[in-house]
């Protein structure tokens, strides 16, 4: 495999960019070696500098859904820009991409378009905590839901990657009004909310934790936990920025049957372009500016670029046959990786929700944040460029989630599952 261009622009990077990258866990940390710098990408195909190609698994950490330039999208977005970037005024597409979200979301009754998934966490704590007039927020470990200074605490993703619980620069006034539970622990979480109710806010959650790779709630969980915080009067927000539109067309609220009181969504319903929404209950939501007294703002939310990305994607999600197909493929992926795995003799746990998937190297069965960490990540690191060695993009870190797109095709899952085979007899 050819490195030299990418090695070249990485040392060019690093003079001018921390760490060389704009996002933490893009700078192969975790997994040893230096990232590659991505040329273009279709379909199921991303191409580096130095004309390597791979089957993506990474899918800019989940939201390009229909593959890579799918060609609607494509073609609308042309369009698009030729009618301008941005005008920081309302527009009719706006309207559209609402009212596509509240159909397979039925619980966002009000929604406000902003440009991240960060941002959609941020503004909905914020939204819950003006509606209760409470101050705490219940999150778990190993949840990631981005970088806001409250919540970089026990969070997943980066932070778990690189084993930092918390982030210089947040001062601990802020992470006091945090209450940080392990996941899937229903005494602990029982326990809390009955000793602490009046002071908290919100719950947020991760219906399946995707920034520890892929953990599933167990037991009733998720129903217990709406439960708890009906019964005390606890916003409960589903942060589905990774699971929305990934465990179903409805996202996990639906797959699970809950309802939340706030939905927080991320690039997905802009096809990967920078966009995010929030949204919920009609009487919480109509407390945000210039309804009510809570304040948030963006020059580029609704921007006309992203919601015209984020129509063209869901009127080919909201089709029977698209999700049909992808639980075909995913299936068909899961299958194959587990017999690969039996077949090397390799001891890992496969886990799946939708669409998005994670093999843990590790025998121990994955419910929480600590269980997770009993992986193996030598062994990843080894799989991890075994398999892009022989053409198979994945996340360069063990606890991070896998997606596939409408665009893999059998022969993609094919040639990621005999090559998946190769490595891990090899580990």
């Amino acid at each position: 495999m050819k490195t030299k261009k990418s090695e070249n622009l990485y040392k060019k990077s690093l003079k001018i960019m921390p760490g060389g990258v704009n996002s933490p866990v893009r700078a192969f940390k975790a997994v040893g070696g230096n990232p590659l710098f991505i040329a273009k990408a279709k379909g199921s195909k991303i191409y580096d500098v130095d004309g390597n190609e791979f089957i993506d698994y990474v899918l800019s950490w989940g939201p390009i859904i229909l593959g890579h330039a799918y060609p609607s999208v494509v073609k609308a977005l042309k369009k698009a820009i030729e009618r301008g970037t941005s005008y920081g005024a309302p527009t009719e597409l706006e309207i559209k991409l609402a009212e596509l979200i509240k159909k397979a979301f039925p619980s966002m009754e009000k929604i406000r378009m902003v440009s991240s998934g960060t941002e959609a966490t941020m503004s909905a704590i914020r939204v819950a905590r003006g509606f209760t007039k409470r101050d705490k927020v219940l999150k778990f470990e190993g949840c990631y839901h981005g970088h806001v200074d409250g919540l970089l605490v026990s969070a997943g993703s980066g932070g778990a990657t690189f084993s930092i619980p918390d982030s210089l620069g947040v001062p601990q006034s802020y992470t006091s009004e945090t209450i940080v539970l392990p996941f899937n622990n229903k005494e602990a979480l029982k326990n809390t909310i009955k000793e602490h109710w009046k002071d908290i806010a919100c719950v947020i959650v991760e219906p399946v934790i995707g920034n520890m790779g892929c953990i599933l709630p167990k037991d009733d969980f998720l129903k217990l936990l709406r439960e708890e915080t009906e019964k005390y009067g606890i916003i409960l927000i589903f942060d589905e920025v990774m699971t929305g539109f990934r465990v179903s067309y409805g996202g996990a609220q639906q797959y699970y049957g809950i309802k939340p009181d706030l939905t927080c969504l991320g690039k997905v319903i802009g096809g990967g372009l920078p966009v995010g929404a929030y949204g919920g209950k009609r009487e919480i939501m109509s407390m945000v500016a210039p309804e009510g007294g809570v304040y948030q703002a963006g020059t580029l939310s609704g921007n006309p670029i992203a919601m015209t990305a984020g129509i063209e994607t869901l009127k080919v999600l909201s089709k029977t046959s698209t999700y049909k197909s992808l639980e075909k493929t995913m299936q068909y992926l899961e299958e194959g990786l587990k017999d690969s795995a039996k077949r090397a003799g390799a001891k890992v746990k496969f886990y799946r929700a939708g669409t998005m998937f994670c093999t843990y190297f590790t025998e121990n069965e994955v419910i929480d944040a600590k269980t997770a960490k009993t992986s193996d990540t030598e062994k990843f690191k080894k799989f991890f460029h075994g398999m892009l060695k022989n053409g198979v993009y994945l996340a360069p870190s063990q606890f991070e989630a896998g997606f596939i797109s409408l665009s893999h095709s059998q022969k993609d899952i094919e040639k990621t599952i005999q090559r998946a085979y190769k490595v891990l007899k090899t580990i």
